[in-house]
């Protein structure tokens, strides 16, 4: 018995490709569209229901900002302009003395609730189900943790006179971080590219980076950081982000279903503490001058430089990606995941990496890159998303005539 495209039996088997997702849940009233374009034994790109609906099967909440179409393509999201009201508030109210103790304390909670959580949100099984590319995650952490350096370090030269030395280290260290793992997902299944993969890829970047970054930011910036060798940042940032990770892990089987059913809640923790976290890096950055020591023109130079920086990171990922002959849902997954730079991390690490004072200066460039890889990307996958359905619908066509 069959219903529109899908048979029972097919149905079921989409929903065991998509991870366990009740066959229920899979649209019956649109073709499948096949990787290879041909109708036999084909395996489909990207689930064809909703991102929503990814995200829930992977374990990944709080993708409604990048899900919704309503809002202006280059209107900042409601997170961006809380950051930017967390950074005016800072700004103009710096908490000091006694009240900055306090802010300290609250901060290190909040930094291993987020961690917390991001552990608790993330699906195992999804992981483990897209490990098996190895050619993929391998370009993705390279391009992550080894391209993006040395674009940094070779920028420097055309870069640093836009911005002053502390926002260029800002930049440096922004070039170092992991992969952000919500977005990087939401836009691969939007492109139409392979979701799986990019599941494994970025939650690989994220805790791989919490061991790579410091040792990378310690050759590239050891004359920003705080005082220490490498190895003992490593263990402090192991200590505060490592280890609340895996608690979350080791828990979710108890709350998973909870954190599924109140998203809401869990994304103002997981926001409220990285907004948390801004705030007392900026207001320990205000007190010893920030703001004196960031001209007007920097700002703009660092919109420059941020652009820079995510355009060759874009081209360069389509180019190679390409070249070594990935198929079109793989290099979707490959753009979108070796593009991005997770804010909260950085945030997070910063707080450790950095003296106080420097932290402020150190995820400027990182916020703002932060939104300008939101509205690039979204308008890329958007774009990318429709040239894939429109290339689909021929073949899809095909493949009915040959069926009946």
């Amino acid at each position: 018995m069959s219903s529109g495209w899908f048979s029972e039996e097919k149905r079921a088997e989409f929903a065991a490709y998509t991870f366990g997702s009740d066959p229920s849940d899979v649209r019956l009233d649109e073709p499948p569209v096949p990787v290879s374009g041909r109708c036999s034994n084909a395996k489909w790109s990207a689930p064809i229901f909703t991102v929503k609906k990814v995200a829930h099967d992977f374990g990944i909440a709080s993708m409604n900002q990048i899900t919704s179409m309503s809002r202006p393509r280059f209107l900042p999201d409601n997170f961006i302009l809380a950051l930017i009201g967390t950074l005016v508030l800072a700004s103009l109210l710096p908490c000091r003395g006694a009240a900055a103790v306090v802010v300290d304390h609250l901060t290190i909670i909040a930094i291993a609730l987020l961690f917390f959580l991001h552990g608790a949100k993330l699906s195992r099984q999804a992981v483990i189900a897209g490990a098996s590319h190895w050619r993929l995650h391998a370009l993705v952490l390279l391009t992550t943790f080894v391209l993006f350096p040395l674009f940094g370090l070779a920028f420097e030269p055309l870069l640093l006179p836009l911005v002053t030395p502390a926002l260029y280290a800002g930049i440096l260290f922004l070039c170092t971080l992991p992969s952000t793992v919500q977005s990087s997902i939401a836009f691969t299944a939007i492109a139409k590219g392979n979701v799986p993969a990019a599941v494994c890829s970025a939650s690989a970047s994220s805790i791989i980076g919490i061991f790579v970054t410091p040792m990378v930011v310690s050759l590239v910036l050891s004359g920003h950081l705080r005082s220490g060798s490498a190895w003992r940042t490593i263990g402090e940032i192991v200590l505060q982000l490592f280890v609340p990770f895996v608690c979350g892990q080791l828990i979710r089987p108890l709350i998973g279903g909870w954190i599924g059913r109140n998203e809401s809640i869990v994304s103002a923790v997981d926001r409220g503490s990285i907004l948390l976290i801004v705030y007392s890096a900026f207001s320990a950055a205000v007190d010893e001058g920030l703001w004196h020591q960031v001209p007007p023109s920097a700002l703009i130079g660092l919109l420059v430089a941020d652009s820079v920086l995510l355009a060759a990171a874009l081209i360069t990922t389509v180019l190679v990606s390409k070249g070594l002959g990935f198929d079109r849902a793989d290099r979707m997954t490959i753009v979108f995941c070796g593009s991005k730079k997770s804010l909260s991390q950085g945030i997070t690490m910063a707080k450790v990496i950095f003296a106080s004072h420097t932290v402020g200066a150190a995820v400027l460039p990182l916020m703002l890159f932060h939104q300008i890889q939101l509205m690039v990307c979204a308008a890329l996958a958007q774009r990318w998303g429709r040239g894939a359905e429109s290339s689909a619908s021929p073949a899809s066509a095909e493949c009915q005539r040959t069926q009946n």
